[in-house]
């Protein structure tokens, strides 16, 4: 459930780019994230830095598009997303607080959060994170510079990044229970 809620904003995006404006895409993914949040503090849990931090970036590429540039492409639009989540989640790290940890803080025990491998562990899965949001921006990248690649090898790049990320989100705890006997799960269980 908790990794559906993460993602809902990006699926919706996706999905309404391929059937209306970019515009009227990043808007509703943004408002997505925005009941993400809203879903969050109902149930008394914190506010994410990475539903906040999206919410303001569809918002502000909606903005641009509706104020300065509404012919940026589609592919310039996914770039721009891409290269906002990169930002969203590396800066995550560089804070010291990689944006997992919030996911997991509320989905484990707190003696397993007290442990000293589980920051670790949050690093190392918002760092998979991080490399599948700069491999899907560099993609786009060049997708965009590059116009006779079919549009399939970006998405096809997109889908497997996401996918390996969403794979390695519930592997690497279980890899780490099993390694040295303690739960390390930031994202795959939920209260």
């Amino acid at each position: 459930m908790a990794i559906f809620l993460i993602l809902a904003p990006y699926g919706a995006f996706t999905f309404l780019m391929l059937m209306t404006s970019a515009t009227i895409s990043v808007f509703v993914a943004s408002a997505t994230c925005l009941a993400t949040v809203a879903i969050d503090v109902v149930r008394g849990r914190s506010l994410k830095i990475l539903a906040m931090g999206s919410a303001l970036l569809f918002a502000a590429i909606g903005l641009h598009l509706a104020l300065f540039d509404p012919a940026l492409g589609t592919l310039g639009v996914k770039l721009l997303v891409d290269i906002g989540i990169f930002v969203i989640s590396l800066g995550s790290m560089l804070v010291r607080r990689p944006f997992t940890l919030q996911y997991a803080v509320e989905s484990v025990p707190a003696e397993t959060a007290a442990m000293p491998g589980f920051l670790y562990a949050n690093y190392v899965i918002t760092g998979a994170w991080t490399a599948a949001a700069l491999l899907m921006a560099a993609a786009n990248l060049v997708l965009l510079y590059v116009p006779g690649l079919p549009l399939w090898s970006s998405l096809a790049v997109a889908f497997a990044a996401r996918n390996s990320a969403i794979y390695f989100t519930k592997w690497y705890p279980e890899y780490r229970q099993i390694k040295y006997g303690a739960p390390a799960s930031p994202m795959s269980n939920s209260r």
